[in-house]
């Protein structure tokens, strides 16, 4: 079976925070599993972590998706909220490259999965609800790599998250259930929620 290449389109001219830990993510996850990792359409300005730059089987690319795969669009699955069929353990035998638009963790979704969908790329959904970009690599993973269908991943919906003794939030988003019976997020990612409802609370001031 071909190396199985997880491609994110970054459609940013920078970076943010909270991106940087979800790619850092699906880079360790990605190479643990014997896969690769992409980051598409990065933008010459852009400087990547080095902690990212780091991990192996990790690589950037200022081209987009369609110039990479110009000569063979049918070995490249987009995860697309609005296709008609889901993902499934098959799609592992007839994809070895799956697309996603990086921007899966927008609340409420903006459809820029559009743009790539409008280039012919076959898609598939990874389900009904919204999901972090790390969580969908890591859902359609479990899919095409080790065969789990979807329905049969544990997962967690729109978790609350304590902030502190008096305060809580929701995060808006479908997660992958770990061992613990936690949401499974990237690490320093709770760190930052943390971080960012402070200085929201602080901006009231």
């Amino acid at each position: 079976m071909a190396c199985k290449t997880y491609i994110v389109e970054h459609l940013d001219d920078e970076l943010g925070p909270w991106s940087e830990l979800e790619y850092l993510t699906i880079a360790k996850e990605s190479h643990q599993a014997g896969a690769k990792f992409c980051l598409s359409s990065v933008p010459s300005t852009l400087v990547l972590p080095a902690a990212l730059k780091h991990v192996p089987g990790f690589t950037a690319d200022e081209r987009s998706v369609e110039t990479l795969y110009a000569e063979d669009r049918t070995r490249v699955c987009l995860l697309d909220p609005s296709a008609k069929k889901e993902l499934s353990p098959e799609d592992g035998d007839t994809f070895d490259v799956f697309l996603f638009g990086g921007i899966l963790g927008d609340d409420p979704p903006r459809d820029r999965t559009s743009e790539l969908r409008k280039k012919g790329f076959e898609g598939r959904r990874l389900g009904p609800k919204q999901m972090t970009t790390d969580t969908a690599v890591r859902v359609a993973r479990l899919v095409v790599q080790e065969k789990i269908p979807l329905d049969n991943i544990p997962y967690v919906d729109y978790p609350e998250l304590r902030i502190n003794k008096n305060e809580s939030t929701v995060m808006p988003f479908r997660y992958v259930k770990g061992e613990n019976g936690e949401s499974i997020m990237p690490e320093g990612m709770l760190d930052l929620i943390k971080k960012d409802s402070e200085k929201d609370f602080g901006d009231l001031f």
